[in-house]
């Protein structure tokens, strides 16, 4: 299957900087013809990509005054292709595969003694990053001025190095609660608004503690307004609140508010939106730009 696929290439270029490049310039070539439900939002919404269709999406990131409390690091971190892949199954189920190509830091300052030791050159420090592959699951349909409901469960891979500083190199798993309502349907015609939120756990191991791990609560609220059949206004809080008074380190809290716009184009819907921290282990400021493409439904032809 695709997503089976992906994720043996993702292994493969891991460990290898020449497929890293590459995997990154096929990834930016198929994309200028692919639609994305969820960019440039972190919040998950219930619609389910159609049967045999796979959506695309691809991003840059940018982040002012990072935070790795893991790794004592702090600066600017920049995440070169965002990826995010969804592949439907069925009409209630499709599989995920979220994390960008590579991440660079700018690092403006670190820990005289790091918490772990690094493997860290001059004032930046590149890495792969954690993927993410999840299953969303539509419980309920939205009726009668009900929400529609559904879940998402997954698990973060350990791709990255963390004596590059950036990753944690841990195994987290998680499972949350989506519900979602749309305002001012009209046939043939997108939501005036599509109000969807998400509350779950995850569980977190602590880098630094043997049988030690750290449960955190997984929160987003977010809003996509219409403004005309090309223009969306989109809007979030995403994050997750740690429970521990004293959290081990590489688990702390960490939230965000994005405010962006979504202009669908040619087929391609293209996004941008301003990110602000609200914690104190959040980036201060960021930016994001992207694009996504949503693939004919494949059906297979009998014989």
């Amino acid at each position: 299957m695709f997503i089976c696929r992906i994720y043996f290439i993702l292994r493969v270029v891991q460990n290898c900087p020449v497929f890293r490049s590459s995997l990154l310039f096929l990834i930016l070539f198929s994309a200028t013809g692919a639609l994305a439900q969820q960019r440039p939002l972190l919040t998950d919404d219930i619609d389910i990509t159609p049967a045999g269709a796979i959506e695309i999406g691809i991003g840059v990131d940018f982040f002012q005054n990072m935070k790795f409390p893991l790794s004592g690091l702090k600066g600017d971190l920049t995440r070169v292709g965002d990826i995010r892949i969804r592949q439907g199954f069925s009409s209630n189920v499709e599989i995920q595969i979220e994390g960008s190509i590579q991440n660079f830091l700018a690092i403006n300052s670190q820990s005289a003694a790091p918490p772990i030791p690094l493997n860290i050159s001059g004032n930046s420090t590149n890495d792969f990053d954690d993927y993410v592959v999840s299953a969303k699951i539509k419980l309920l349909s939205e009726h009668k001025g009900f929400p529609a409901v559904g879940m998402k469960f997954g698990y973060q891979m350990p791709n990255t190095d963390q004596a590059r500083g950036i990753g944690t190199n841990q195994i987290n798993i998680f499972s949350k609660l989506i519900v979602q309502k749309k305002f001012g349907m009209r046939p043939g015609r997108a939501p005036k608004a599509n109000i969807f939120g998400n509350l779950g756990l995850g569980i977190m191991n602590a880098p630094l503690n043997t049988f030690t791990q750290n449960d955190v609560v997984l929160y987003g609220l977010a809003g996509i307004f219409r403004v005309n059949d090309n223009v969306n206004i989109a809007s979030e809080v995403n994050g997750r609140a740690n429970t521990r008074n004293n959290p081990p380190l590489g688990t702390e809290s960490i939230g965000q508010f994005r405010l962006g716009t979504q202009i669908r184009a040619s087929g391609i819907r293209f996004d941008t939106a301003a990110i602000f921290g609200l914690t104190r282990y959040s980036a201060r400021t960021g930016i994001t730009f992207g694009v996504t493409y949503e693939s004919p439904v494949f059906i297979p032809v009998a014989k």
